[in-house]
């Protein structure tokens, strides 16, 4: 499939995890891609560059470069984040305006930089990664659910602003996902497996999602198939935001 051939993308957050396989996949079905990390790791044919979603000129900066390298823009994918555990109650104030600053602040500079580029492409997507604890109360998430919520409301009102203007805004809704982040949470668990065996259950399909198939919906949303798709949350999550199967 070779859907994104001469497309031009950008993936923040994109040298692990969801943000590696969605670089790599979208290369794979033709798009030239720049991966956007802390630390710029990228395998050829995608490309890496070193930006800090909380550092507004180093997000236009690596931008700028990778439009000037690409010649243009089609597609932006807002991945980049990080994770947060504990009630209401037990993370301090600079965390929370940590947390909230990188998960949608940091989608907020991306995209401001890359919006000129993207109306100027007859094909411009924007997915932005969201997660279930925007939509479904998990236990010992308050901060990290908080932020996703935002991730879903900002996508529902960047999907109103920049329709006339060609640009699509989607989101992707991953349930519990076989990350690095997920087995770091893992391994400080106090009995790993029992964590790890609770995580699967609650997903209807008993299992972990992979990145891969959170990569494939990407993919879809972002897709030039997908024309008429916007303003669209899609579940990545084995059926656990809307299924209640009996226990077997």
């Amino acid at each position: 499939m070779n859907d994104f051939a001469g497309l031009r993308a950008i993936v923040t957050g994109g040298a692990s995890g969801i943000g590696l396989a969605t670089a790599t996949l979208l290369a794979a079905r033709g798009a030239r891609v720049a991966s956007l990390d802390l630390v710029p790791s990228a395998t050829a044919p995608v490309l890496g560059f070193a930006a800090d979603v909380s550092d507004a000129d180093s997000v236009t900066a690596a931008v700028e470069e990778v439009v000037e390298l690409f010649g243009g823009l089609d597609v932006l994918v807002n991945n980049a984040g990080i994770g947060a555990q504990g009630t209401v109650e037990a993370n301090a104030d600079d965390e929370w305006h940590r947390v909230f600053d990188v998960n949608v602040v940091g989608i907020v500079r991306t995209t401001r930089a890359a919006l000129p580029h993207l109306r100027r492409s007859d094909r411009a997507s924007i997915v932005n990664t969201c997660s279930i604890a925007a939509t479904a109360g998990l236990p010992n998430r308050a901060l990290y659910s908080a932020t996703k919520g935002a991730v879903l409301s900002l996508t529902l009102a960047m999907a109103a602003d920049h329709v006339a203007e060609g640009v699509r805004v989607n989101c992707v809704n991953p349930g519990t996902v076989d990350t690095p982040w997920v087995r770091r949470l893992l391994d400080s668990a106090d009995d790993p497996d029992a964590e790890l065996a609770a995580l699967r259950a609650r997903q209807p399909t008993g299992r972990l999602v992979s990145a891969d198939e959170v990569a494939a919906a990407i993919a879809h949303l972002a897709s030039p198939a997908s024309s008429s798709t916007t303003g669209t949350s899609l579940a990545v999550d084995g059926g656990m935001h809307g299924l209640r199967p009996r226990r077997r």
